[in-house]
């Protein structure tokens, strides 16, 4: 389908998107909390610890413009906090250790935590950005057109 511009130039066929369907949510969160592809569940989403693949390796889905920038820290942070918060005044209220056994639970602990919740929760956000069609995510929109692989450039 191509049209004429007044001076008798053609323009360019129109291209044709793909159908913008609903996605479920809380399926394509649970899917990157566990290191999965949000659209089909197959394909690994990271490459290393936080490292976003560039494309799903199953169906293709393209990862690479996620935007999950520093909301997967500070909701670690929050939800680990809220752990070792009440857990520290109840271990004080009941035992009142000296403050080297303190030191000696809670930093390891603080930091095990942070370290094993901090990738399921980018997995998780990731997958969120996917399911409301947020930051490239979207067939139907031009922004955030997808870049081309830049490890394709050096080939």
């Amino acid at each position: 389908m191509t049209s004429t511009l007044d001076d008798g130039a053609r323009a360019a066929p129109a291209v044709e998107r793909p159908e913008r369907r609903e996605r479920n949510v809380l399926q394509s969160m649970v899917r990157g909390s566990l290191n999965r592809c949000p659209h089909c569940g197959k394909g690994k989403l990271f490459k290393g610890y936080l490292t976003t693949n560039y494309a799903c390796s199953a169906c293709g889905e393209e990862f690479h413009h996620h935007r999950a920038d520093d909301a997967p820290p500070y909701f670690t942070i929050t939800l680990v906090g809220h752990i070792i918060i009440p857990a520290l005044l109840a271990v004080e209220m009941l035992y009142r250790p000296a403050l080297w056994i303190h030191m000696a639970l809670w930093l390891p602990l603080t930091l095990i935590l942070s370290l094993v919740f901090l990738r399921p929760i980018k997995g998780a956000l990731v997958g969120l950005q996917w399911a409301l069609f947020m930051h490239g995510f979207d067939p139907l929109s031009g922004e955030d057109e997808p870049h081309p692989d830049p490890a394709d450039l050096l080939k």
